[in-house]
């Protein structure tokens, strides 16, 4: 059993790689999970230039690393470098956890279920529901895939608009129900946020420290919607704020993230961690009273 925050020639490592890094707090909860079950193991964060992904994944298998979180940009840039892919991560067509046994690395999804969780846990129901997306990136593909089956529609809004018929088509072909992508713009949002029931933020706009932007005008809330924004760091972003002024309900990202990473976490090391605990280590990281 290894003593409090000591680091061994046995010691684990798990990590998160992106671009950019420094907003995680991905190392904060893992490293709280890690000492409160009193494994010997360690989550580090590391930046990943673009051009150096490849090389990345052969140094995941030189140092052998058990566990790695994947985050933008890498998501589906990623799935072509490993050995085999979760079959509902193909289907969703993104990766956001690989696990590594002895070099041959498999690649899951814990997005779709830990985004989908935080959802009903808070007693939000989907079922016959109009969506409308913001992106069309990993994050979207998971929540929108594992939707799909319970949802009337699905608005994808993207500033790539190619990448947002892409992910329209995918919905279209595994489930059959309504899809559109369109581009991203005042015009169509303003049109789109009085169609839906519920709004879900995937990109990282308003995300530390662009924290004054928001990727909706305030004017196109109302107080019907659902405003969900999967961003965590601010806790309460701008979109959050200005929905709550509008008198949307609201669902911030620090959920999603705490329950995606619990079930990366469990998979790695076979343990079930302490939820509460890795919430309330990044509010008070953060500097958050609840």
């Amino acid at each position: 059993m290894k003593e409090k925050n000591s680091i061994t020639p046995h010691t684990k490592v798990l990590c998160i790689i992106g671009n950019p890094i420094e907003h995680s707090m991905s190392p904060t909860m893992h490293n709280a999970a890690i000492t409160n079950l009193r494994l010997d193991y360690i989550y580090l964060a590391f930046k990943i230039m673009p051009n150096n992904l490849n090389f990345a994944v052969k140094g995941i298998r030189a140092f052998n690393i058990i566990g790695i979180n994947v985050t933008l940009p890498f998501k589906q840039k990623i799935m072509k470098y490993l050995d085999e892919i979760d079959p509902m991560a193909k289907k969703i067509g993104a990766i956001n956890a690989i696990k590594n046994d002895e070099g041959y690395l498999t690649g899951k999804n814990t997005d779709a279920d830990g985004g989908l969780n935080a959802l009903r846990n808070e007693g939000f129901k989907i079922k016959g529901k109009n969506i409308l997306l913001l992106g069309a990136g990993g994050a979207a593909r998971a929540l929108s895939i594992k939707m799909a089956e319970n949802v009337n529609k699905i608005v994808i809004v993207n500033r790539t608009l190619k990448r947002a018929i892409n992910l329209s088509q995918t919905i279209r072909k595994y489930f059959g129900i309504n899809s559109e992508a369109k581009q991203l713009n005042k015009n169509i949002l303003s049109e789109e946020c009085k169609k839906a029931d519920i709004i879900i933020n995937t990109t990282p706009i308003g995300m530390y420290p662009n924290v004054d932007e928001s990727p909706i005008p305030p004017e196109c809330l109302h107080e019907d919607l659902i405003v969900y924004d999967i961003v965590y760091n601010p806790i309460e972003t701008k979109l959050i704020i200005d929905a709550n002024q509008k008198g949307c309900k609201t669902l911030g990202g620090l959920d999603m993230l705490v329950n995606q990473g619990a079930i990366a976490f469990e998979w790695w090391t076979n343990k079930k961690p302490n939820t509460s605990l890795m919430k309330s280590k990044i509010i008070e990281f953060l500097g958050i009273n609840k």
